[in-house]
């Protein structure tokens, strides 16, 4: 199990908060491409389908399987593991925008600016 990011010598109170990002500089991209490139050598089987290959219906229960996994995967996951899941969330969220680019948006889910 990893240290709490408490612990990295960033400051703390509301002022001083990091971003996720920011306490976390090993999640730069660089991270998790260096996670792709392992994942590359993996048995494809094990990373799942390709989500251009999945019917619709196939890509939205996958989605919502990676979204109700999604804080236990954040707070108790060896790094590796949320790695891939967040490659794995950026690969079926990709391809549903890419199939539903004109996608409807609830007004009631928009905030005045």
């Amino acid at each position: 199990m990893t240290g709490s990011v408490r612990q990295d010598g960033f400051p703390r109170g509301a002022a001083g908060d990091a971003s996720p990002e920011q306490r976390l500089p090993e999640w730069d991209g660089d991270h998790l491409h260096d996670m792709a490139v392992t994942d590359a050598t993996a048995d494809p089987e094990l990373l799942g389908i390709d989500p251009a290959e999945l019917g619709d219906e196939d890509l939205i229960r996958e989605m919502h399987s990676l979204h109700r996994t999604r804080l236990d995967t954040l707070r108790h996951a060896a790094d590796s593991a949320l790695a891939t899941h967040l490659r794995r969330t950026a690969e079926l969220e990709t391809e549903y925008l890419a199939r539903h680019p004109g996608r409807e948006v609830d007004p009631s889910r928009l905030r005045d600016v």
